[in-house]
């Protein structure tokens, strides 16, 4: 190589030390810096509790609050408030507790002020409220006057409005409200299409349609079916061979209106809330052999007795029905659980329902109970010669013609008393009518007429199966009807029967599901606490005293002062 290639090649270069040292300090922290977000972002839901807000972000003064992790599904007025559904964006989302309080209720004024500003009114939340795996529930009072219905939410203290007024707002009177598959078919539960009790419609002019947005149906399906309010339609043949895509679908249905003067009927579509849930979809496992199915509103201080009085006489399984509480009563399922007793919760917000309800509850114990008792919390079955529940429905386990057992009822009144009894109501009320009125009903699901109709009291069967009256010999349930008048006077709010009149409507004054002679006003007669009473009968109490009763203290285990103490621990 010569001089000249020499001088043509390139000198390697070197650093000066300080600049090296500065470069190598840059990467690390760009590095570091990198590192360190990636990890909070993976770790963000850990340092965060969820807020329920829609789909526009609003900064929250609340630290403990994510957003946009819920979005407004719909919004459903009712007589006394309004419901607004949200939808998870994420699977598994929930709200911590204490997380309504972060909350409001947004309402626009109808017309615009002077400057042209829209005017905003705010309001509390009343509750919020898990719904089921995709979707919760926010409670909103109802809005002033000369407010829009179209509530928005946001996050207390926050300067931006959540979303506008642009919305819908579905009238509770006119609704697809649920819908759960029931083998190869899906239930859909509808009000305001039917309102004949205890009949069959014809299914032929009813048509089930699903999708995934309102408005924008992918498919449609025949109903089979179709009594009170619940329609039931052949499940389309992708969801049939696929039973997990059809899970948050909306479904909702329509019908037919005769038009005289032309040649093809008009059909009306529903407006729907409903998105299908899978109850068919659980694993099956070892059948209880007796549960209960309730609905209730209001009734924390009364279902720890019932609970645990039944349970001693062979109930294995709850389902309660928790029709818009707003007392303590999710708490006090939470302890009876804890406890032992095996209660679940399902919020039910639809009122006035209480027959649907009943429909939906016998699909859902379908696979885990041979024998569902429907009854209500002031309803207690007694024996007097002895018994349990459980051996009751086991003599008629292995009879392949008995769906149903029909057990009479004994109405209780105040029996003298001026308040509560404090050790319950199998002790404290002991003067009752004497001939029986109405009837409750244990069923067996698989004997029940696809239709799902019912009349609270007992289910239509299908062919071959058939009822039978339990001897008041064996048992009867002593229904503490007429309590004293702090107790009966909350009655008066509303019931959850469909097909009931409330208290206050001038309906069937004389119907024996009302209080005879007490008329629509909620004002304490002066006899009160001595209606009723046509015969003393101690015989539920002198049983639960001997049976129940802790032997040296006398106290009962739903005493609250015990809180909820395990039932084997004072046998």
């Amino acid at each position: 190589m010569d001089s000249s290639d020499q001088r043509r090649k390139p000198k390697p270069r070197f650093l000066k030390p300080s600049l090296t040292i500065n470069l190598f300090s840059a990467r690390s922290l760009l590095f570091f810096l990198s590192f360190f977000v990636f990890f909070f972002i993976l770790l963000r839901p850990f340092f965060y509790t969820a807020v329920l807000l829609p789909e526009s972000s609003v900064t929250s003064i609340y630290p403990r609050f994510s957003t946009r992790l819920f979005k407004i599904d719909a919004r459903v007025v009712f007589p006394d408030h309004i419901l607004v559904l949200l939808l998870s964006k994420h699977a598994g989302t929930e709200v911590g507790a204490g997380a309504g309080a972060g909350l409001e209720c947004v309402y626009t004024c109808n017309d615009t002020d002077y400057s042209g500003d829209v005017r905003e009114e705010l309001r509390s939340v009343l509750s919020v409220d898990g719904y089921n795996d995709i979707r919760w529930l926010v409670r909103c009072p109802l809005p002033p006057a000369n407010f829009s219905s179209v509530v928005t939410l946001r996050s207390r203290g926050a300067s931006a409005v959540v979303d506008k007024a642009e919305g819908w707002l579905d009238s509770w009177e006119n609704l697809a409200y649920e819908a759960v598959m029931d083998g190869n078919t899906v239930a859909v539960f509808v009000k305001g299409i039917s309102h004949r009790q205890g009949k069959e419609s014809d299914p032929n002019k009813f048509t089930c349609h699903f999708g995934l947005k309102n408005d924008e149906y992918m498919l449609t399906s025949r109903a089979v079916t179709a009594a009170q309010e619940v329609v039931r339609c052949v499940l389309p043949r992708s969801f049939e061979m696929h039973p997990e895509k059809a899970q948050g679908i909306q479904v909702t249905v329509s019908f037919q209106i005769p038009m005289p003067r032309r040649r093809n009927n008009r059909r009306v579509m529903v407006p729907s809330v409903a998105k299908i849930s899978g109850l068919g979809l659980e694993v099956k496992r070892t059948k209880h052999e007796l549960c209960v199915c309730t609905m209730l509103w209001n009734q924390a201080d009364s279902i720890s007795e019932w609970i645990t009085y039944h349970s001693w006489l062979g109930v294995e399984k709850w389902f309660i029905y928790d029709n818009n509480s707003d007392d303590d009563i999710q708490e006090v399922i939470k302890k009876l659980d804890h406890d032992g007793y095996n209660v679940s919760r399902h919020v039910w917000p639809w009122i006035k329902t209480q027959e649907a309800g009943f429909s939906h509850c016998a699909i859902r114990a379908r696979d885990e109970c041979n024998w569902v008792s429907f009854m209500d919390v002031d309803e207690f079955y007694y024996f007097p010669r002895g018994g349990s529940l459980r051996t009751l429905v086991s003599n008629y386990t292995s009879s392949s013609s008995i769906g149903e057992l029909r057990t009479s009822c004994h109405s209780f009144g105040p029996s003298g008393l001026r308040s509560p009894p404090k050790q319950g109501v199998t002790v404290g009320y002991t003067c009752r009518l004497q001939s029986p009125e109405r009837h409750k009903s244990i069923i067996r699901p698989e004997a029940l007429d696809t239709t799902l109709m019912n009349v609270v009291h007992h289910f239509h069967l299908k062919k071959g199966f058939r009822y039978n009256n339990v001897h008041q010999g064996t048992a009867v349930i002593n229904h503490y009807k007429y309590q004293v008048w702090e107790s009966f006077r909350a009655k008066f709010y509303r019931r959850v029967a469909t097909y009931v009149a409330d208290w206050q409507d001038n309906h069937n004054e004389g119907s024996r599901d009302r209080a005879p002679g007490l008329g629509t006003e909620a004002i304490e007669p002066p006899d009160w606490r001595l209606r009723f009473c046509e015969v003393w009968d101690t015989g539920l109490k002198d049983f639960v005293l001997g049976n129940l009763a802790d032997n040296s203290t006398g106290i009962l285990p739903w005493d609250r002062s015990l809180g909820h103490t395990d039932i084997q621990q004072i046998q």
